[in-house]
């Protein structure tokens, strides 16, 4: 099976750290990830209620939400782990892929927080070669409902992992300081953003009437460890083509 990956991709991947599969991921997936995503806000909201608390961690009540669903959703299992996701993780990365990260992230109606810049290398303290994040959008995309902003790393002048500091109120770890207001990506539900963890990007406010969902699938040529050699976070081979 040829892959969606083209050479064209590729080029574009080496030379900015990014490009943009548009409307990939099959339909019926694209229902069971949007399913997935509202059970666990829901459940998550829960969690701040029984705390008695608006905010855990990076999540915000009614503004913003960062969940893990890999080790809860044999749904979501199943999608990072399917031809697809293997399709592009080994085209960018080389045949032995792992998966390392995942995530729903999703920015409330009408008062969706806004994302610094920062590189997703500057979440981790250890030393790791850059991996890929698979940004993939379960709602369309657009400015207003907070989409991603990617910096090609000619305008950012680095194509390195850069010193992060966080933010005290939104808890964000802030990479970068300029003007430059970087590349928006508007795209259809179903499409797939596909950058290095060293581009630096942000993310607007969600100025709609509706959520804006976005599920993150992050794959790694090889496991990223601890200082006392433990993964990261997840450390799941995929099998080869």
């Amino acid at each position: 099976m040829q892959s969606l990956v083209t050479i064209e991709h590729v080029r574009q991947f080496t030379e900015d750290g990014f490009f943009l599969l548009r409307d990939v991921v099959p339909p019926n997936d694209l229902v069971l990830l949007r399913e997935e995503c509202d059970r666990f806000v829901a459940e998550r909201e829960q969690e701040m209620d029984r705390l008695g608390v608006d905010n855990i961690d990076l999540d915000h009540r009614g503004r913003r939400y960062f969940v893990h669903a890999y080790d809860r959703s044999a749904v979501v299992r199943r999608f990072l782990l399917s031809g697809l996701m293997r399709d592009i993780a080994q085209t960018v990365l080389g045949d032995t892929v792992y998966l390392f990260n995942e995530q729903y992230v999703v920015k409330a109606a009408e008062q969706g927080m806004s994302l610094s810049w920062h590189q997703d290398s500057g979440y981790l303290e250890s030393d790791h070669r850059p991996y890929l994040t698979c940004w993939i959008t379960l709602d369309d995309v657009t400015e207003q409902n907070g989409t991603v902003y990617l910096l090609p790393y000619s305008r950012a002048g680095t194509r390195e992992a850069v010193p992060h500091v966080r933010d005290e109120q939104s808890r964000d770890m802030v990479g970068y300081s300029g003007d430059d207001p970087g590349d928006p990506v508007i795209a259809p539900a179903g499409s797939i953003a596909c950058f290095a963890s060293t581009v630096l990007h942000r993310s607007g406010a969600n100025t709609t009437d509706r959520f804006r969902r976005v599920y993150l699938a992050q794959y790694s040529a090889e496991p990223i460890l601890n200082a006392d050699r433990s993964p990261k976070h997840l450390a799941e081979p995929l099998t080869t083509r």
